[in-house]
């Protein structure tokens, strides 16, 4: 099998390989390290001008496509398939219509922060909700392309979810590791309604890791976790979304949840990307936020350290209690080459920040809330200023942890903080008749006032 529109490029040594010399764990023997995909046209290629994929026509390209009913082009991922090359024939693409995601504004959370300008661009508005989806429609295509019937991933829920859904859609059997007692349900019942066969192992998700790194070197199973370097692919399109949708004006800061490093990653690649083939002239400042419970790549970038050292996970923002992260090297790349910084936010500082994006409407899990509490430390330490146009990632819906929110609403997440009070609205237990309910109603009325 032939691949000439892309090259993998390990992200340690700069060695290219054949895609189908990859090993099953992604990984470069020589190095340890992951690989990224490259293209002919791609900046470490050193490419002449005449490779490159001419931006003002594919501008109108992708404007023509979402008029278009092709399943291919009603993808918010493969709208944009000339920048990601990776199949042999596009008709193989695996979607369920992902991507196409809101850029909502936050006014109120703009006037209390004292922002001229904030944006939150809610991956959760994906087909199983979350931002997995971009990636896995890329990666999971490959596989099928390839010929596995199999495929596989570790998972904190949301790549679970994802990958069983897009296996389904392909007809390939997933095999889901999830550490026992450790992911929201409505995470975990995705990927069983969507027919997985669920694994939950005694152990935290870099076990699971560790266990299915060691089955897929023996068995012909597609690795789906996002080491993957096809995750990062579809991963990268919401920059190209953001631009567009800002009728590619370019924000100054993106600020992006942390737990197993991929997201900032491939977000930093799809906006390099851009500026290289002349869509836009800046890259915007990537920041990543980590829960204190789980934040060996702020360890690492507060220390100065060359080593990441692994933490043992422990927050209740199940989506990012990731203790090793794979790809924390790719992520403090993109760190240090766009000015960005990483930042981490307590368990409170997560609950509140979850409900002030409640209160604008919108909703989000509790790891996407962490960009908004990280907000508010960068702004305090001056990475970010009040003028700058600032966009939020948000990860995944409310949806995929109620129990979370049900929680803060009763006081049982122990925020007992000042902050949180305003935001909690704990469901009334009355009486079925008229006048226990005007009581309450009138006393909430007045309290408005």
């Amino acid at each position: 099998m032939s691949f000439v529109s892309h090259q993998l490029r390990c992200i340690g040594s700069g060695e290219r390989i054949a895609p189908d010399a990859v090993s099953s764990d992604f990984r470069d023997p020589a190095t340890g390290e992951l690989y990224e995909v490259e293209y002919p046209w791609s900046e470490t290629r050193g490419d002449a001008a005449s490779l490159r994929p001419k931006a003002q026509a594919l501008r109108h390209l992708w404007a023509e496509r979402r008029d278009s009913t092709l399943p291919i082009d009603a993808s918010g991922v493969w709208r944009y398939r000339d920048l990601l090359p990776i199949l042999q024939d596009e008709n193989n693409a695996v979607t369920l219509r992902e991507g196409n995601t809101p850029l909502y504004d936050l006014p109120r959370t703009a006037k209390l922060l004292g922002l001229d300008f904030l944006l939150a661009k809610h991956q959760g508005m994906n087909p199983t909700g979350s931002f997995k989806d971009t990636g896995m429609t890329t990666a999971l295509s490959v596989a099928a392309e390839r010929g596995y019937k199999w495929v596989a991933c570790a998972s904190t829920g949301n790549t679970s979810a994802a990958m069983a859904a897009y296996a389904a859609r392909a007809g390939l059997r997933a095999i889901v590791f999830i550490p026992e007692g450790k992911i929201a349900w409505g995470k975990l019942s995705q990927s069983m309604d969507y027919g997985a066969l669920t694994v939950q192992l005694k152990t935290d998700f870099d076990g699971c890791v560790k266990l299915l790194t060691e089955i897929v070197r023996k068995n012909p199973i597609y690795l789906l976790n996002s080491v993957n370097p096809y995750r990062l692919e579809g991963q990268k399109t919401p920059a190209i979304e953001i631009c567009e949708q800002l009728d590619w004006q370019v924000p100054d800061h993106v600020i992006v949840p942390g737990g197993n490093l991929a997201n900032g990653s491939a977000l930093g690649k799809g906006f390099t990307e851009l500026k290289h083939l002349g869509f836009i002239d800046r890259v915007p400042k990537i920041s990543v936020i980590q829960a204190a419970g789980a934040n060996p790549l702020f360890q690492w970038f507060t220390n100065a350290e060359k080593q990441l050292h692994p933490v043992t996970a422990d927050t209740r923002a199940t989506a990012i209690r990731i203790g090793n992260p794979a790809s924390w090297r790719k992520a403090a790349r993109v760190i240090e080459t766009t000015g960005g910084w990483c930042e981490q936010a307590d368990e409170n500082e997560i609950a509140v920040a979850k409900a002030q994006i409640g209160a604008e409407g919108i909703g989000c899990e509790p790891a996407s809330a962490v960009t908004l509490a990280g907000l508010k430390k960068l702004l305090k330490s001056g990475h970010v200023q009040t003028g700058e146009r600032v966009v939020l990632l948000l990860t995944g819906h409310t949806l995929k942890d109620p129990e979370y929110t049900i929680d803060f609403h009763k006081d049982l997440l122990a925020t007992n903080v000042a902050e949180a009070a305003p935001y909690r609205r704990p469901p009334l237990i009355l009486d079925s008749n008229e006048s226990s309910v005007m009581r309450a109603l009138e006393a909430e009325m007045a309290g408005s006032l």
